[in-house]
């Protein structure tokens, strides 16, 4: 996915910008960026953040940078933020989102004069050059975010640093969260709300949906209001936010706990211990084990020192290895032991399948499973959520596919995707033998969305449902 940090001071931000970026860093795997505009102009540093933490490749940069005004971000994607000079002046930007559209909108710019575009590795066109194109395309950038939004099909919020201030755009319909915060002197902007929270900075507001502000050190002004329509993306509580921070006021860890009671109130199994597999799976786990009475245990516990959630390679052989080598057991709690486990989703189910083998190995008498959210049907259009490249890649997808072939109707589909048909019940009980669970029980839609405890209709739930 990706997160963006971005503060505007009336003295050198630097400092919040790079660990404002950095509380970022569990969104994201491969670049982090930081761009700062002062009294010698634009400066900016990229690095590679596969191997090693955002805070270490920046260390030196925050020693070297100085600026009023900051942008940064930590990118599962393309390097950035990007600074572009053009007839509406010099900026940098940075965004976080997807555009499935490319080679459409691209099309559209050749035809109004822009000539070329720098490809990056793989023969892929930076998204945020695309989006800075466009808003060059128009005669303000006010104008020319709201002529982006409305081309791009996917979504995208952004950040833009000008000499006079920042302009921060939540994308259109909302589908990320775009937070300000406020200190005496400084605002913020920020994906996540508590990325602030520790350098001095208060809640100020969260932008709507498609809003536009203009933040200088003594103001934020609505330049484009926000618009009616919510698609706020389930999945940030579910497995992406961090456990402290909340979105349209509804906490991260507290969505979890409910997830977990709800799971627990439909349930009949009595287990020995309730564990949550870390770290997402682990509040959900505490909520499961709080209504139901039954004890929560760590059965294995995340080796942190040197497997931080952060770092995982992008080959998925390589991150099925890591995700169980980062796992070491506690063979007291697991022995003869029957367990239920907790994690936030089943997407492929290489990692639970090996993470359950690897229990029994341990001793494990019985492994349920309980996935906090319902099964992955399709894959996402808005945000990069998952690396899946294929929704063939999803584990419920390919049992349907051993059921009904490939090419399966829409309305079939919804028929798998409704907790209460014959089909959903026999795709569960499909996965649930070939994963080798003792049983499987999802988290079911509805509960899913109370657990929110927001308006159904401002939540996206399209990789559940496939309705949009």
């Amino acid at each position: 996915m990706g997160g963006i940090f971005g503060v505007v001071s009336g003295k050198d931000c630097v400092f919040d910008l790079f660990f404002g970026t950095d509380y970022h860093s569990h969104l994201g795997t491969r670049r982090g960026g930081m761009a700062v505009y002062g009294e010698k102009g634009f400066d900016r540093a990229i690095h590679n953040i596969e191997n090693s933490p955002f805070r270490t490749k920046f260390e030196r940069d925050v020693e070297e940078m100085h600026g009023f005004y900051g942008i940064g971000c930590i990118s599962d994607n393309e390097p950035q933020p990007l600074i572009v000079r053009s007839h509406l002046g010099t900026y940098a930007i940075t965004t976080v989102g997807r555009i499935n559209n490319v080679d459409e909108i691209v099309e559209k710019m050749y035809h109004r004069g822009t000539p070329h575009f720098l490809e990056m590795s793989g023969g892929n066109i930076n998204q945020t050059e695309l989006v800075a194109v466009m808003i060059n395309n128009r005669d303000s950038i006010v104008e020319g975010i709201r002529y982006a939004q409305e081309l791009i099909d996917g979504s995208m919020t952004m950040l833009i640093m000008t000499p006079e201030g920042i302009y921060a755009a939540r994308d259109r319909v909302g589908r990320t969260p775009l937070v300000i915060g406020h200190k005496e002197g400084a605002y913020c902007a920020s994906f996540e709300s508590f990325a602030y929270l520790n350098l001095g900075y208060s809640d100020f507001r969260e932008l709507g949906p498609g809003e536009i502000v203009f933040m200088t050190p003594e103001e934020v002004k609505t330049v484009s209001q926000p618009g009616t329509k919510m698609r706020i993306c389930s999945f940030l509580w579910v497995y992406y936010g961090y456990p402290t921070s909340s979105y349209e006021g509804v906490n991260v860890e507290q969505m979890r706990y409910n997830c977990g009671d709800l799971l627990a109130r439909r349930d009949d199994v009595r287990p020995d211990l309730v564990a949550g597999v870390p770290d997402s799976g682990t509040a959900h786990a505490i909520g499961y084990a709080n209504r139901s009475g039954i004890p929560f245990a760590r059965p294995f516990i995340k080796y942190t020192p040197t497997w931080p959630r952060s770092f995982m390679p992008t080959h998925q052989s390589q991150r099925n290895l890591i995700a169980k080598m980062k796992l070491i057991p506690v063979d007291a709690l697991i022995r003869g032991k029957s367990l239920l486990l907790i994690d936030d989703s089943i997407v492929r189910g290489t990692q639970l399948r090996e993470t359950t083998e690897f229990l029994y190995q341990s001793g494990a008498r019985e492994v349920h499973v309980r996935p906090a959210c319902p099964p992955l049907l399709f894959g996402c259009k808005y945000l990069n959520f998952s690396r899946s490249t294929s929704e063939m890649e999803l584990i419920a997808r390919r049992i349907i596919a051993e059921r009904e072939g490939e090419d399966v109707p829409q309305e079939k589909l919804y028929d798998y995707a409704n907790p209460d048909s014959k089909n959903y019940c026999e795709m569960v009980g499909a996965i649930c033998k070939q994963q080798k669970f003792t049983s499987l029980k999802y988290h079911r839609l509805d509960d899913m969305v109370e657990s929110i405890g927001i308006e159904p209709c401002k939540l996206c739930t399209y990789c559940w449902s496939g309705k949009e």
